[in-house]
């Protein structure tokens, strides 16, 4: 647990300075460009690596040094950050060059992700994993917390080349944090079917595609990895679409002002399930508890489109995210613990990719759902207008309250659901075996 702290806190300074960055930069492409367009356009650059890269990514990490490939991906950041600096200094930094370095960025992050956590299992006994995810989850939220209002400060305060620095600062800090651990190795056995001779030319590329295949076989092989696959997915999907709408959906009664509150009070939610997580988890009835937090989830989005209620909104998103942050973290140990690390970084790269598709997917359904059908219904004359809009109101941003009811009790039923599947309950009561390096973690 010593060597996952050590590499816990170096990864938590180098996620708040690059998130610091990332701020800086989007900030500063909108107020050279004034378009919205290219503003999100940086953003998307951002957000396709994950999809694109993960399943790849994950067949790399299996195959690589772990600390190497996490030591490797802070340094090439480092040096994106640095040539950023450079470009900027000199007074020639384009938006173009800030796409190229975002994709690089997020490209590099996702193997860096992917071998932090198949590095878990190796870094921390089954009884701490709870700890552990918790830790990453609580650091996470401290970032969505802290670096919008630490970016806004710091731009004010040392410009853009002072950001640029302190985010190099903390990848300096973070390689030196990798320097002073050893991650275990686990070689392959011959249960994964690979085999230790490396193919050359043709056979190579025939040998990575089986690789990329990997991941799906090893799911599909498995029913309830699977179902606990899917079941995240739709969570996953169905907290886009509620994320996305909610500030639309306040804004028809609330300032801009108290909606970014209500948004904050929401990060709150979300440290405290990884504070819950982290130290009060325990190793028992995971699964059981997934399905209780998912239905949480479900009625908060419900209470959040019953009425324009500041209270009763607030009180619904610091429920949804303190359900979500431990419904993503138990899910992430149940993973870890039940999936064998030496096939983790193909398992994992196939669930980053499912996972990142469903955002785009919920953010593309989320217009024309609220614009064509939900909206519509409860506008002044709308044809719900009389009946429903009776218990959640008529007119701007009701039709998305509707619409959260709906989603609400679509997360409860699919949560019953997923809960009746046997294979997923089996879970709770799944003991991983035992492995010579867990053996000696647990006597640490």
């Amino acid at each position: 647990m010593r060597a996952f702290l050590t590499i816990w806190s170096g990864q938590f300074v180098s996620l708040i300075g690059s998130g610091i960055t990332s701020f800086a930069l989007d900030l500063w492409v909108y107020q050279q460009t004034g378009s919205v367009t290219q503003y999100a356009l940086i953003a998307l650059f951002n957000v396709i690596p994950p999809i694109l890269v993960s399943p790849l990514a994950g067949v790399f990490v299996d195959r690589w040094d772990r600390r190497l490939t996490i030591l490797g991906s802070d340094f090439i950041a480092a040096i994106c950050t640095g040539f950023v600096a450079i470009l900027f200094f000199a007074g020639n930094l384009q938006v173009w060059q800030v796409a190229v370095v975002t994709t690089l960025i997020s490209t590099v992050s996702v193997f860096q992700r992917l071998a932090l956590t198949t590095s878990t299992k190796l870094l921390v006994a089954d009884k701490n994993l709870e700890t552990a995810v918790g830790l990453t989850q609580i650091s996470e939220s401290i970032g969505s917390l802290v670096v919008p209002a630490l970016a806004g400060t710091l731009v004010l305060v040392v410009k853009m080349e002072g950001v640029l620095l302190i985010d190099f600062a903390t990848y300096l800090f973070s390689v030196f944090t990798l320097l002073l651990v050893r991650i275990p190795t686990h070689l392959p056995t011959t249960s994964t079917a690979e085999v230790e001779a490396q193919p050359q030319g043709w056979a190579a590329w025939a040998a990575l595609r089986s690789e990329l295949g990997f991941g799906w076989q090893y799911t599909l092989a498995h029913p309830d990895i699977l179902a606990l696959l899917i079941y995240f997915t739709v969570i996953n999907f169905l907290i886009g679409l509620v994320s996305l709408l909610l500030v639309p959906m306040v804004l028809g009664f609330l300032s801009s002002s108290e909606a970014g509150s209500m948004l904050t009070i929401g990060g709150i939610g979300s440290l405290f399930g990884g504070l819950l997580l982290g130290f009060f988890g325990g190793s028992k009835y995971r699964i059981t508890k997934i399905m209780f937090f998912g239905v949480c989830l479900g009625l908060s989005i419900i209470l959040a489109g019953l009425q324009p209620s500041s209270i009763l909104i607030t009180i619904a998103i610091f429920v949804g995210m303190l359900s979500f942050s431990l419904i993503n973290g138990i899910s992430e140990v149940l993973f870890i613990s039940n999936v064998p690390v030496e096939v983790q970084g193909r398992v994992f790269g196939l669930q980053g990719m499912i996972a990142a598709s469903s955002l785009p997917i919920a953010y593309l359904m989320a217009g024309p759902l609220t614009d064509w059908i939900f909206e519509p219904l409860l506008a002044k004359n709308g044809a719900l207008a009389d009946t429903v809009g009776r218990v959640v109101g008529v007119g701007s941003g009701r039709g998305i309250a509707l619409l959260f009811i709906v989603l609400g009790i679509l997360q409860v039923a699919v949560t019953l659901y997923a809960y009746s599947y046997r294979p997923l309950r089996k879970l709770d009561s799944f003991i991983p075996p035992l492995s010579s390096e867990n053996s000696e973690l647990e006597n640490e």
